[in-house]
């Protein structure tokens, strides 16, 4: 009489089973992401732009403006510093035009959080040849 020897699945499943239970475990645990505010979509009642909003505009000649008004490179840490002392709102929104190498808007996203900004946007934008 001969005997056939067929293959025990009962360990095989229980490793199986297992290793479902540690990844469903692990999952949720090992998703990451970056937080992000979404602009409200209820319409604004003022009719205009907020008010008290600082924009650090950069256009493609390497000029810096903050609010419309021209600052040099080298003392626009002090003026930002001095901007954000005194206010409770540490926000700024970061203007480059979309040809500008991305380093350059990184080291002026730098030189906001070392001036004390909390709060950064960024918006690109395409300027005209006659200006803003």
């Amino acid at each position: 009489m001969a005997t056939k020897a067929e293959p025990n699945v009962v360990p095989l499943c229980d490793v199986l089973l297992v290793l479902l239970i540690i990844f469903m475990v692990i999952t949720p645990i090992v998703q990451k992401g970056i937080d992000v505010k979404l602009p409200e979509t209820a319409a604004d009642t003022s009719g205009g732009m907020p008010t008290g909003l600082i924009v650090l505009t950069m256009k493609l000649d390497q000029s810096v403006l903050i609010n419309q008004q021209e600052v040099s490179l080298n003392v626009l840490q002090d003026e930002l510093r001095r901007i954000y002392s005194a206010r409770q709102d540490k926000t700024i929104f970061i203007r480059a035009d979309a040809k500008i190498p991305y380093s350059r808007v990184l080291e002026m996203i730098d030189i906001a959080k070392g001036a004390g900004v909390e709060t950064l946007g960024i918006i690109p934008e395409y300027f005209t040849e006659e200006g803003v």
